[in-house]
Formats: C-alpha cells, structure tokens, sequence
C-alpha cells in the first residue's frame, strides 16, 4: 500500500469509527445476545479504535503517515479475519411460545392453532406439537413444540403453512407472538398424559452470578420432582440465554400437583433458589390444560 492508499485507508477507518461504540453494541447485542466475549469483539473493536487513533494524528491530517502510523494500520491489515459465528449447539430445539387473543377471537384462535399443531406434526424432524390453554383465562395459550435439530426447526418455518397461519392469527392477536427458542437442560423420555392433566409452566430467570447454584437446585428438584405421586413430566429447557429457564410440568390431576407443592423439596427449592439466584420471583407458574 502507498502513501496515498493508506491515507484514504485511514480516513475511511475513522469515518467508520466516528460511530464505533453505537456500532460496538448493536453489532454485539445482534450477535451475541449474552454479550459474551468472542474473537470477532477482540478483532473488530481495537481495529476501529487503531482508526480513531491513526486518522486523528497529526501526520495524517497532513497527509504524510508516520512510520509508527503505517506500522500500526499493517497491524491491523494484517489480523486474521473475524471468526466465524459460533455453531447452533447440537440436539432437539424446544420451542415454546406464548399467544394471547382477543377473549372474543378464542374460538377463532384455536382453529388456526390446531390446524398450525397439526400440519407441523407432519413435517420432518418434529417430534412433538401441544397446545395448552391456560385454565381461568379465555384467550391464553402456549405452543410447545419439540424438533430434531436446528436444521429441522428452522425449515419449518419457512414453511408455507408457518407463513398463512401468522397472517391469518396477527389480526385477533392482543400482543406479540412470543416465541422462546430453547436447547436440553434436563428433559426426561416423553410419556402419554391422561386426557385431564394438570399442565404448568414456569418461566426462571436467575441473576449471572447465581447461575451455578440456580443449575444445583433445578437438577435437585428434576431428580426430586420426578419421584412425586402423580407426576407425568417434569422438564427443564435452557433458554437463548444461559441464566434463562423454562419449566414445563404435567401432572395427573390437582391434587397431585398440590401435594407437590406442598413437599419439602419443592419449598426448599423455591426458597432457595429466590435467596440465591432468582431475578424476580420463580413462581410465575401458570396452569394450563391440553388442547385435543
């Protein structure tokens, strides 16, 4: 690079990094929604700051770089590109998703969720699709739904299918369709359900320095739970966000589920896990009943 090419190449830099720290964490949160540190962070922002500082420097602005200043821009010309994003983590995607509808819209609404279960039933790489209906409420529901892969989750929703069903549930619908992407943390093998189970969900969010001990007392009261009386599933998802979890029960009938409240391992858990680790309260459990 000459002496011209590389003042343009400095001028361009720093016109790129007037916005550097706006850029920096739209780029960041885009990417890495867990703001963790990566290889293309350490790349990307010391090259743009390298910008700020060449293109400012007196030699620059005369349009005759410093040795120094040529040095530093080979530097960065020189680094390796950024790295590639990281992989989709292996294994199934659980999908849960909640949707509310205008109470009138209920019927409405669970026409097109039903036809939605049932046509994702029938594509490839899924493995399980439920509605649930929360109970007390008219126009609650919430999608659960097991695929294969990432590959598998994500052909799906370019489906056809996928598409006409969203147009058609946008109008009746009385907030945004929130749908919540999760990896294994602690799923056992799926049973049958009797038709009137008891279906809870429970939305954990724990603070970052909590999350080790808020991981000992879910694998605690999985192992724990899964002994009680009348339980049919007590599962574990891993959020997008490490410190994010979701809990999907079913249970027999109410009384089982209200003797499971009731047991010591389940007040210790609560307990423990809102003095430790929880961001808000862990008892955001919501009951629901299975749509057939």
């Amino acid at each position: 690079m000459n002496e011209i090419e590389l003042h343009e190449a400095a001028k361009r830099i720093k016109r790129e990094a007037l916005s550097t720290q706006a850029f920096f964490w739209q780029y960041s949160s885009l990417t890495f929604p867990d703001r963790r540190k990566t290889v293309q962070r350490r790349t990307l922002f010391p090259a743009l700051m390298v910008g700020v500082l060449l293109a400012g420097t007196p030699a620059m602005a005369t349009g005759h770089p410093s040795t120094a200043a040529r040095g530093a821009l080979s530097d960065v010309e020189g680094q390796a590109p950024p790295a590639s994003p990281p992989q989709p983590a292996p294994g199934p995607r659980y999908i849960v998703t909640y949707v509310d509808v205008a109470p009138a819209s209920e019927a409405q609404a669970l026409t097109l969720l039903k036809g939605y279960r049932d046509a994702s039933r029938r594509e490839d790489g899924n493995v399980r699709a439920e509605i649930l209906q929360q109970s007390g409420r008219r126009g609650v529901f919430v999608v659960v739904e097991e695929w294969r892969d990432d590959g598998a989750w994500k052909a799906h929703r370019g489906a056809a299918h996928v598409t006409q069903f969203h147009d058609t549930l946008t109008p009746i619908r009385t907030s945004a369709y929130d749908e919540r992407v999760h990896t294994t943390f602690a799923v056992g093998a799926a049973s049958s359900a009797p038709g009137d189970a008891v279906y809870v969900v429970t939305h954990v969010d724990v603070v970052p320095n909590g999350l080790p001990k808020a991981r000992e007392f879910l694998h605690g009261q999985v192992e724990q739970t899964r002994k009680d009386n009348g339980n049919v599933r007590f599962n574990v998802l891993q959020g997008a966000r490490m410190n994010h979890f979701t809990v999907l029960e079913a249970w027999r009938d109410e009384r089982a589920r209200e003797a499971h409240v009731a047991a010591t391992h389940t007040r210790a858990y609560r307990e423990g896990l809102r003095e430790t680790a929880v961001d808000g309260a862990p008892y955001d459990e919501r009951l629901y009943r299975l749509v057939q």
